[in-house]
């Protein structure tokens, strides 16, 4: 890969919503190149502290029931277009991967550095699913974050959210980003 190609699947990656896929599946070894792609993210000391739950098939809507009726006991008064958008995010999907962290304690490091490993990780795998013309979505519904019971967590395993996968057809807007000079300060002497 040259440098600018590698530049451009960076630039040009995005946050793609369920809204906007399609029913087209993503095989199964589609699914798991990204992943593999994601357990080669930096990890301090080795920890990998990554761990994925992927749902597909019924087990969407299994998700959607959970995520929308969680928000619905949390908030009786939730509007019932919300609560559908819940039910129905998951099934619009082809896969959402629960995106869960491992603590590794003997490893003496801070938390917030497992943490950031696995956003790299999630990092490998947004990027693979631009390379694969596959749209995704990082979002962390309070639900989710607190579903160890849902999602059958270890005590020293937490969820950071859930990534949503679909193909699409919309055109998908160009990206902004504010210009380096309001973030870098050169320290030359």
């Amino acid at each position: 890969m040259q440098p600018e190609q590698l530049s451009a699947l960076i630039r040009n990656r995005r946050a793609v919503f369920p809204a906007s896929y399609n029913d087209r599946p993503i095989a199964r070894e589609i699914i798991e190149a990204i992943l593999e792609n994601a357990r080669w993210a930096p990890t301090h000391k080795l920890t990998e502290p990554w761990r994925f739950k992927v749902f597909t098939g019924k087990a969407l809507e299994r998700l959607g029931l959970y995520i929308g009726n969680y928000h619905k006991e949390k908030d009786p008064s939730m509007p019932d277009v919300k609560y559908q958008k819940m039910l129905r995010n998951p099934v619009r999907s082809a896969c959402v991967i629960a995106i869960c962290m491992k603590r590794h304690t003997e490893a003496n490091l801070p938390e917030w550095e497992e943490i950031a490993a696995v956003a790299c990780a999630v990092q490998n795998m947004w990027l693979s699913c631009t390379a694969y013309g596959i749209g995704s979505y990082w979002s962390s519904p309070s639900a989710i974050l607190n579903g160890q019971e849902f999602l059958q967590l270890e005590a020293d395993e937490r969820c950071l959210g859930l990534f949503y996968m679909g193909y699409y057809d919309a055109e998908i807007p160009a990206g902004k980003r504010t210009g380096l000079e309001d973030k870098v300060v050169w320290v030359e002497e």
